[in-house]
């Protein structure tokens, strides 16, 4: 069992995650800012921890990150404009990069952007500083004593899993269930052997426990 901290606990892959985390016996505590959303955690078996990874400092949430096992970041703004992207994916990521080393969390797992991830759609300036900030951010969690893992998924969707996925350090692009896509973070975060890697990740024939298991 695993104490494990996730960052962005109420969006799309997120929430999938301290599912698939809490079925595995794991001890998850889950970042969140309203009380709707507490209740809603509390309900599947989370710890609700309240705070805005925009207002929090480093002391805040390093407070909140000690005692854990590893921390998981899936928050993220693709779609709010250059400055919420600054904000979460930028500043955020920092943050909670800059927490967890000061809370002595060993191990940290990011859900980043596949290089490729809309590049026929002609979506604008505002994706393109999205995608610079999610690289810069890549940059700066490598760069750390961490032992980080970096999945990056191809375009996300609702559809159902399948249990199955292609991962690799270099891909064709593709699209992937978000709960395809926490699964995989969820297995990541059981496989110590994934250690300091950056992964691509898209639907594919391969099953996720095998696909993580291959890439180590």
């Amino acid at each position: 069992m695993a104490r494990v901290f996730v960052i962005g606990a109420t969006g799309g892959v997120g929430n999938r995650l301290i599912n698939q985390l809490i079925a595995r016996g794991d001890d998850v505590l889950a970042l969140h800012r309203s009380p709707e959303q507490a209740r809603r955690l509390a309900t599947v078996g989370a710890t609700p921890v309240q705070g805005d990874l925009t207002q929090l400092d480093t002391a805040e949430l390093a407070g909140h990150l000690r005692g854990c096992d590893t921390a998981v970041f899936t928050a993220g703004a693709p779609d709010q404009g250059p400055a919420a992207a600054d904000a979460v994916d930028g500043r955020g990521l920092a943050l909670a990069v800059d927490a967890a080393l000061t809370a002595g969390v060993p191990r940290f797992v990011h859900l980043s952007a596949f290089p490729d991830a809309w590049r026929d759609q002609s979506l604008g300036a505002d994706f393109e500083h999205y995608m610079k900030v999610k690289r810069r951010q890549d940059v700066y969690l490598t760069a750390t004593s961490l032992d980080w893992v970096i999945i990056r998924p191809g375009t996300l969707t609702n559809a159902t899993g399948t249990g199955s996925v292609r991962l690799g350090a270099a891909i064709d692009y593709d699209d992937v269930s978000r709960d395809d896509v926490a699964a995989t973070l969820a297995e990541a975060v059981h496989q110590p052997r994934l250690h300091r890697t950056i992964l691509e990740l898209t639907r594919g024939t391969t099953p996720i426990a095998q696909a993580v298991a291959d890439a180590t």
